[in-house]
């Protein structure tokens, strides 16, 4: 990795999130919370309709990631701030844009990646990075 400079991009991934999705994603992690699944519920707390689990898009980025680092236990941190839902409409998807740059090269051969993570070309998560060590 120290051919790598900062604002070099890494990595583009694209995942599919349509209402089979947050089923799957409320069945594995066992957050059945209404919003994820019921338009009608979702409107009641003032949201436009049913939205998409913050963990499903930040697991998204991290899976875009570990793509790339080939080996997840190189990827020693992972944080973010949910900046805005991902609407989910019924029927139809919509596509989580994954993006990876070099954000630092650091002294100890660590290189922190700067994720972006859109839908339709608006940012989802905010100050999206990772830290990741160097490969064998």
């Amino acid at each position: 990795m120290s051919a790598l400079e900062v604002g070099q991009q890494l990595f583009e991934s694209a995942a599919v999130v349509d209402r089979a999705r947050l089923v799957r994603y409320a069945g594995a992690s066992g957050d059945f919370n209404p919003i994820h699944w019921n338009d009608r519920f979702a409107r009641e707390v003032g949201l436009d309709g049913v939205i998409a689990h913050g963990m499903l898009t930040m697991g998204i980025a991290a899976a875009a990631l570990e793509e790339w680092a080939g080996d997840p236990g190189r990827i020693t941190s992972l944080s973010t701030r949910f900046s805005r839902p991902v609407a989910v409409p019924d029927p139809g998807e919509v596509t989580v844009l994954v993006t990876g740059r070099v954000g630092a090269v650091n002294d100890d051969g660590t290189v922190r990646v700067d994720l972006g993570i859109t839908v339709e070309g608006r940012a989802v998560l905010a100050k999206c990075q990772a830290v990741v060590a160097p490969g064998p």
